[in-house]
């Protein structure tokens, strides 16, 4: 199993009961190859293949539990994926089909998604993904958000890793989405590159202006501030934001205030599992 540490997981998206049955019994997943090029296309091809299932699969819904090594990845066209569906407008889309090694296996512990979201693809590694509580934990796009996920999740502060938003007809994925009594916040953390990028520096000012408006409270972070003074500086600004909008919001019930002074004030969750 060491060996596998560093090698790719894509976790992957099942809907429907249809797709997950060609899964289990023909044993191969389709991705459309315009997909791969928009999203994965950095960290193609994976090693493994994980699957995420929606509310059509009840008690299964919500979470990641199954999950297969990847034999072999060829492209095909719709009508050779499924000869016996009359042609239509889809026929001669591409995808990539993806062969695994039967039979699924089954996770000894799901990974969850706290608050029910979609998800698209996350390409994560071996390590995190063996290792995941819940769908936050397998989030791999970089150091600084690792970071301070560690923090959030020492104090217990449940934030939605790469949360998409749409928000004035643009879609936006957040760092960090953390959902409020009375309000949300936008924590971003900015790479030296983004802050010495005036191109971008436009671009993430429309983009703030945008979520401001439809009422998003954003927190950036530089690296330096991240690497070293995350407990000192980042968390405190992220907590007292909270705090000022009434505390974190879990669901109908209300959540208590954070005192940095005395951590584990919190009620139970996902992480005391």
């Amino acid at each position: 199993m060491d060996n596998d540490l560093h090698n790719e997981v894509l976790v992957a998206i099942i809907n429907n009961l249809h797709d997950f049955s060609i899964v289990n019994e023909k044993h191969w997943y389709r991705i459309p190859v315009s997909s791969v090029e928009k999203w994965l296309k950095k960290r193609w091809p994976p090693c493994f293949i994980a699957f995420y299932m929606t509310k059509v699969f009840g008690k299964d819904a919500y979470a990641i539990n199954y999950y297969a090594k990847i034999l072999d990845i060829k492209k095909a066209y719709r009508w050779q994926l499924f000869p016996d569906e009359p042609a239509n407008v889809k026929s001669r889309k591409r995808y990539y089909q993806i062969f695994i090694d039967p039979p699924l296996k089954r996770l000894p512990k799901p990974i969850l998604s706290r608050r029910y979201r979609r998800l698209v693809f996350i390409s994560t590694t071996w390590e995190k993904f063996v290792t995941a509580v819940e769908i936050n934990d397998l989030f791999d796009a970089s150091p600084l958000e690792d970071r301070l996920w560690s923090e959030f999740k020492r104090l217990q502060i449940n934030a939605e890793r790469q949360e998409f938003v749409n928000v004035n007809n643009r879609h936006y994925a957040l760092d960090f989405a953390i959902y409020c009594q009375s309000g949300k916040i936008d924590v971003e953390t900015d790479g030296d590159f983004w802050h010495a990028n005036r191109q971008q520096a436009a671009k993430d000012n429309v983009r703030d202006n945008n979520l401001k408006t439809e009422g998003w409270r954003v927190l950036r972070f530089n690296t330096l501030q991240v690497k070293e003074s995350a407990s000192e500086y980042c968390v405190p600004t992220i907590v007292k934001n909270i705090n000022r909008l009434g505390g974190l919001k879990e669901g109908e019930s209300a959540q208590q205030k954070i005192n940095l002074k005395e951590p584990g004030f919190v009620q139970l969750n996902l992480f005391d599992i």
